[in-house]
């Protein structure tokens, strides 16, 4: 029996001796009673600097502090903390250098007296090896940051590149459209200066070379009327060159509003003083105002213009004996100008045109026009800040509205 109490004794000191982790048992009062070379080669000492001193010679504070505190606690209380339970702690090296392990505590009573065992597990790989892949992943991250930070970059690259081709292509539509229109305008341009100004010119070229053979005194009244048509062609021809002349100042900016007060009224019956010259036959204007109307703050020049063409339009589309009215009210912080005609009216279904530059209603082709005026009218119109309207019946005439308040 004592022989085998030997052997199983030698095999235990044998496993403790042989142990991967260190061994470490200590008595109630902490002395270190027993060290495995494991623990030794652990905290860099020899087993006999260990055995017989206080066991917090291998701690650090502020385990160094309060071990003595604790066993005097857990032989007082019994309560473990970490006797049966095991934590990681931190141990001290004879160099002073610290390392991280798992101690495993129990207790043992050995002939009558309690004893404590520490199982100690290095640490220091699996910390070493658990820091390189912490800084591995932080290094992971800062490399995910600087390609999410260069992905996103790019990202805005071709964001703001495919803006930049959007807005090219914007503005070559916008390009091609203003393109296309020019080559619209320059054939309609052609089609209506073709027509024109070769009639005006045809007239002017017969008119003159049929004077030339009227030399004989009772030839006056024929060469007076040829004289007449060659002004009128003239006239007809300055005319639309007018319009050509106003509608180009206009696209190119060049018109310039210049405000002073305008007697309305007197603005009015200068115009309709002007026009009366192209009255036909039994044609008459009719002019009101209502007595709250007075003065206006505008570019009489323009203003001018906006009811010269208005009016001298009404006579243009209007038959022989026909009337033309033009009633002028106020409006707030403005006028209203009403211009009625009891002409040939306009196609309802041409109606939404009328504004456009060269057009012209299919019921007035026999009637001279560039098809410049009324585009011309709506835009002085615009630049004095009014806006303007009509209402118009095929056969029974036209009523344009135009507003026009105070400039600011």
């Amino acid at each position: 029996m004592d022989n085998e109490l030997k052997d199983i004794a030698l095999r235990l000191q044998g496993i403790i001796e042989t142990a991967i982790d260190g061994i470490i048992t200590i008595d109630q009062k902490g002395i270190v009673e027993t060290v495995n070379p494991a623990a030794a080669n652990q905290f860099g000492y020899d087993p006999t600097e260990i055995i017989g001193h206080n066991i917090k010679m291998l701690m650090p504070d502020p385990y160094h502090s309060e071990h003595d505190g604790y066993l005097h606690r857990y032989n007082t209380t019994k309560e473990p903390r970490i006797i049966g339970i095991g934590r990681e702690v931190t141990g001290k090296t004879k160099e002073g250098k610290l390392f991280p392990f798992r101690l495993a505590v129990s207790e043992v009573i050995l002939n009558n007296r309690v004893i404590f065992t520490g199982i100690i597990h290095d640490l220091t790989d699996i910390k070493t090896a658990e820091q390189n892949l912490l800084n591995l992943n932080e290094q992971l991250e800062e490399k995910i940051q600087i390609r999410t930070d260069e992905l996103e970059q790019a990202v805005n690259r071709l964001l703001a590149t495919n803006k930049e081709v959007e807005d090219r292509e914007k503005k070559l539509a916008v390009a091609l459209s203003k393109e296309k229109e020019l080559n619209e305008l320059k054939s309609r341009f052609v089609s209506m200066a073709s027509h024109e100004f070769r009639t005006p010119l045809s007239t002017i070229m017969s008119s003159a070379s049929l004077i030339s053979k009227y030399t004989k005194e009772e030839h006056n009244e024929k060469r007076a009327k040829h004289v007449n048509r060659i002004k009128s062609a003239v006239v007809n021809l300055t005319g639309i060159l007018n319009d050509f002349l106003s509608l180009s100042k206009i696209e190119e900016g060049k018109v310039e509003v210049k405000k002073s007060e305008v007697e309305v009224e007197g603005l009015c019956k200068l115009v309709i003083e002007e026009v009366k010259g192209l009255l036909k036959n039994g044609q008459t204007i009719q002019h009101s105002i209502d007595d709250e109307v007075n003065s206006l703050l505008t570019d009489e020049r323009i203003l001018k213009n906006v009811l010269f063409n208005l009016i001298s339009n009404a006579i243009k589309y209007s038959k022989t004996e026909g009337e033309i009215s033009c009633h002028i009210s106020k409006i707030e912080n403005g006028v209203c100008f009403n211009i009625k005609d009891n002409g040939i009216g306009i196609p309802e279904e041409e109606q939404k045109h009328l504004f456009e530059r060269f057009f012209r209603a299919s019921n007035v082709e026999n009637i001279q026009g560039t098809g410049l005026g009324m585009s011309i009218v709506k835009r002085y119109v615009e630049l004095l800040g009014g806006d303007i309207s009509f209402e118009s019946a095929l056969g029974k005439g036209t009523t344009f509205t135009v507003n026009i308040k105070n400039l600011s």
